[in-house]
C-alpha cells in the first residue's frame, strides 16, 4: 500500500510541474482549458494499480483462521463525463483489473495450506463525481456509486473443489459499492485526475466445497472483496 501512495504523490508532482514550465500550483496560475468542464460529454482514459482483500466472515469462533496475502496489481479503462450540473457529474469509467490474492489457512495438521487466488475483472461502475468549485487549476472531488464486476478467473464452472483438485472458486458476478477522492489538474493541453477509491463487494464470492466439513470453506460464513484502487485519469 505504501508503494500506491509513492506513486500518486510522485506522478503528481511530476505532472505538476510539466506543461511547458505552466504552474499549475502557483499563487497567479495561468489558467488552463477555462471551459473544459462546461461541456456536456467528455471522454477519457485511465491507468492505474490496485490492492484487493478479502473480508472473511465465520459460521462460528475459527478453527480456520484465514490469512490474506495481498499484492499489487494493475488497471486499464476508459472513462465517460456526463455533465448533469456545475458540481455534479456521471460517470462510467469500464476498465480491466487484474490482481491476486493468496489465502493461508492456518489450520493444524492441514498440509495444503495455501490457495493462490488469481484475479481478472472487468469492472463495470456507474459513478457520480462531486465536485469543489475550481480554484486556478485545480479542483478537488468526492466520488461514490456502484459497480457490478465479472471475474474471468473465477472457476465457478470447475468440478473440482479445494477438496480434490486445488481449484479456488468463486462467483462469477459481484456487486459493489465505491467511494473515493481525487482531484483535477488542469493543464494546457489535456486535464489530468489522480485519484484513490476503495471497494466494498456486497455479495458472498464464495462456492463451498462438496464436503460440509471442508477446512477450506466449511467454516465460512462470507467471503466479499474489498480493495483499494489509485488510478491516473487523463481527459
Amino acid at each position: 500500500m505504501k508503494k500506491l501512495f509513492l506513486y500518486i504523490l510522485l506522478l503528481s508532482g511530476l505532472a505538476g510541474h510539466a506543461q511547458f514550465g505552466t504552474n499549475v500550483f502557483g499563487r497567479d496560475p495561468i489558467i488552463n482549458l477555462e471551459n473544459f468542464d462546461k461541456q456536456r460529454v467528455h471522454w477519457g482514459y485511465f491507468l492505474g494499480f490496485n490492492s484487493y482483500d478479502f473480508k472473511f466472515d465465520y459460521k462460528a469462533n475459527p478453527g480456520i483462521d484465514i490469512q490474506v496475502k495481498q499484492t499489487t496489481g494493475f488497471n486499464v479503462g476508459l472513462v465517460g463525463n456526463l455533465r448533469l450540473f456545475e458540481y455534479l457529474d456521471l460517470r462510467f469509467e469500464p476498465g480491466l483489473y487484474y490482481t491476486q490474492r493468496n489465502l493461508i489457512y492456518h489450520q493444524e495438521g492441514l498440509v495444503d495450506n495455501e490457495r493462490e487466488v488469481k484475479s481478472t475483472y472487468i469492472h463495470f461502475p456507474l459513478l457520480l463525481k462531486f465536485s469543489s468549485k475550481r480554484t486556478g487549476n485545480v479542483r478537488p472531488y468526492l466520488v461514490g456509486g456502484f459497480s457490478r464486476s465479472w471475474n474471468l478467473g473465477s472457476n465457478e464452472d470447475a468440478r473440482d473443489d479445494n477438496m480434490t483438485g486445488g481449484n479456488f472458486r468463486m462467483k462469477t458476478w459481484t456487486n459493489n459499492y465505491e467511494l473515493g477522492v481525487g482531484v483535477d489538474l488542469y493543464f494546457e493541453y489535456f486535464k489530468f485526475s489522480p485519484s484513490i477509491r476503495g471497494v466494498f463487494s456486497l455479495d458472498d464470492e464464495i462456492i463451498r466445497d462438496t464436503d460440509p466439513n471442508s477446512p477450506y470453506t466449511g467454516n465460512v460464513g462470507s467471503m466479499k472483496t474489498r480493495g483499494i484502487f489509485v488510478n491516473f485519469t487523463f481527459h
